[in-house]
């Protein structure tokens, strides 16, 4: 029997519930479910939105993915690009299904042409090994952290302790102190002094004009940027979602940028355990303002009281920042893939992408911060 693309309709629902269902007793891991969000639908006059497709073989849904319409910035023209974002495939629990993940791919790449992945979850994953087949090209995005307790950073992240002799030093590097002293170093060999860079931070509840003006001011500066006007935002981080805290940095009385923050904790988290983690989702300033909205935004976090602070950025101005604020660069497994047509327009790539602005608000990640419905 043929595969059938159509756009998701609320009558699948069912179908979607019981693929998952499939994928999870197969062993799938519960984060590579379909979660069918209402998450940036179409709708008149929305600056970006998601379309969500189901791959069908008869009325039973073998695999799904989401594409995301927005305007990008290069170098200040504008023009549209695709974001494929959550494709699953049966395939991953059932070898005769391995083909579904090529033909959803396939079927968009005929669509699209100005076409981008980010996020993944590394290059092991079915997705980064096709796109690397089919010669798009990729890169890592930067992953900077930066440990606020140790004590608890130590007895809690998940790859200090994979074996019963890891966990066994990491808990002695925490009862002692030695965990403490030696994060402290590397932090202070890294930097500490960008932290004192001067700014103001606000909380506020949505984006205003005011974003508007940092949006002009700092779009030529980029190789590559998702447009990121009070408009977008205001759609991509409603007021009316807590799980986004948003940040306005000024000094002297002029803006110099925004970030959005994140401040989350769960009970058993893959990575994290139940580390407190703070998360700079996002932000912007033009490049010479940059560390300071880093510095302003890393200053909120640790007030809240985080024991972790993340984040993956792109853009030069950015890790040096990072890097002037003290965190450590780590491995990384968000990547960033570019159909051949997209890395056309940011060659030479390899000297594009850290003068192309991309973090976590671009990519597949966010989705993990909207409520679902069902």
């Amino acid at each position: 029997m043929g595969t059938t693309i159509i756009e998701y309709a609320e009558e699948y629902a069912p179908a979607v519930q019981e693929f998952n269902r499939r994928l999870l007793v197969g062993g799938a891991p519960a984060d590579r479910v379909w979660p069918i969000p209402e998450w940036l639908p179409p709708g008149p006059d929305v600056p970006l939105y998601n379309q969500y497709y189901l791959a069908l073989e008869g009325e039973v849904v073998r695999g799904t993915y989401a594409l995301k319409y927005q305007d990008f910035g290069f170098y200040g023209t504008r023009r549209p690009v695709v974001f494929y974002h959550h494709p699953l495939s049966e395939g991953i629990v059932d070898k005769q299904y391995t083909s579904i993940g090529a033909a959803m791919l396939l079927g968009v790449l005929r669509a699209n042409r100005v076409l981008f992945a980010l996020g993944i979850g590394g290059y092991d994953w079915g997705l980064a090994r096709m796109l690397v087949t089919l010669k798009w090209a990729h890169c890592a995005i930067p992953y900077y952290f930066r440990v606020i307790r140790p004590a608890r950073f130590l007895r809690q992240i998940q790859a200090l302790r994979q074996s019963r002799l890891r966990r066994l030093a990491a808990d002695l590097a925490a009862a002692s102190g030695l965990g403490w002293a030696g994060l402290t170093i590397l932090h202070a060999a890294a930097g500490f002094r960008g932290l004192r860079t001067p700014a103001d931070v606000q909380e506020v509840e949505e984006f205003d004009e005011w974003a508007d003006a940092v949006w002009e001011e700092s779009a030529p500066s980029f190789a590559m940027i998702a447009v990121r006007d009070a408009r977008t935002l205001r759609a991509l981080y409603p007021g009316s979602n807590s799980n986004f805290i948003r940040l306005r940095v000024s000094s002297g009385g002029r803006t110099l940028g925004w970030a959005v923050v994140s401040d989350s904790q769960q009970a058993a988290h893959p990575a994290y355990g139940s580390l407190r983690v703070g998360m700079i989702l996002d932000g912007l300033a033009q490049p010479k303002d940059t560390r300071a909205v880093v510095a302003a935004a890393t200053r909120a976090l640790m007030e809240r009281g985080v024991d972790l602070i993340v984040t993956n950025q792109s853009h030069a101005s950015w890790t040096d920042g990072l890097a002037a604020c003290g965190f450590l660069k780590g491995p990384s497994k968000y990547i960033f893939a570019a159909s051949r047509a997209l890395a056309a327009l940011i060659q030479p790539f390899g000297e594009m992408v850290p003068n192309s602005h991309l973090n976590r608000g671009d990519g597949d990640y966010l989705m993990s911060y909207i409520p679902e419905t069902r």
